[in-house]
């Protein structure tokens, strides 16, 4: 089967979850928003035009006559297909709670620069930089502490087979390293086994190749994580 991903081009944003299980993998698919006219492409599939039910919002995917949305329940659409989800339900649903967790993590990251999102940063520095202090504070450690507790002593999620939620967490690491450095920087000796997933992730001969290639788009500050230095004080 060809995947195609509709996602806006230019920034990893939550994209790149979706991405890296389909390189993870060695799936077939195409990053529609990066081709010519990607952008109407995406915005027909707002429209609903692929039909099944209307997307509010990128990423969506197409698998065969199947259209989904949401990254987390694409995740679970495609999982257990691309040998990274378990294949029973129970493990799958546990699989899916925990990412929808990952995705509460993330809407915090993106809080912390757009408290508001309907404002530009350079609009709200006075509150970005009080929300990202009690992220920073409160909110990292306890995300970060529970995936770490999660982990335990296992070389994956689930054991010895990597999952897609083991490779999102690795794109979580990535990312607060991005956008709050000295941070991370102190906090890492409290998550040794995340940052060893992480390690072990990077590590992985597909995604070594990916993360070397240029389809592995640089952070910035249009994507999800951002470096603000005064927000990472």
């Amino acid at each position: 089967m060809r995947y195609e991903l509709f996602y806006w081009p230019g920034i990893q944003g939550r994209g790149e979850f979706i991405r890296l299980p389909f390189e993870e993998a060695g799936a077939d698919y195409v990053d529609v928003g990066r081709g010519k006219d990607g952008v109407d492409a995406i915005l027909k599939v707002l429209a609903g035009n692929l039909g099944g039910t209307r997307p509010y919002a990128p990423p969506v995917l197409k698998a065969g006559k199947v259209v989904v949305a949401q990254t987390a329940l694409i995740l679970h659409h495609v999982g257990a297909d691309l040998g990274l989800a378990p294949k029973d339900d129970a493990g799958r649903r546990a699989l899916h709670q925990h990412q929808l967790v990952v995705m509460d993590f993330l809407k915090e990251v993106h809080d912390t620069h757009h408290p508001t999102s309907s404002l530009y940063y350079e609009d709200q520095k006075a509150e970005a930089k009080r929300v990202a202090t009690q992220f920073r504070k409160d909110r990292m450690p306890k995300y970060l502490g529970f995936f770490e507790e999660l982990l335990g002593k296992r070389k994956f999620i689930v054991g010895n087979k990597v999952t897609y939620l083991d490779l999102s967490l690795f794109q979580c690491v990535a990312g607060m390293r991005y956008a709050f450095p000295k941070t991370m920087k102190k906090h890492e000796k409290k998550i040794p086994g995340l940052v060893a997933l992480h390690d072990r992730i990077a590590e992985r001969p597909r995604i070594a190749k990916y993360l070397a290639s240029e389809r592995r788009l640089p952070f910035g500050e249009n994507g999800l994580f951002r470096h603000y230095p005064e927000l990472d004080s």
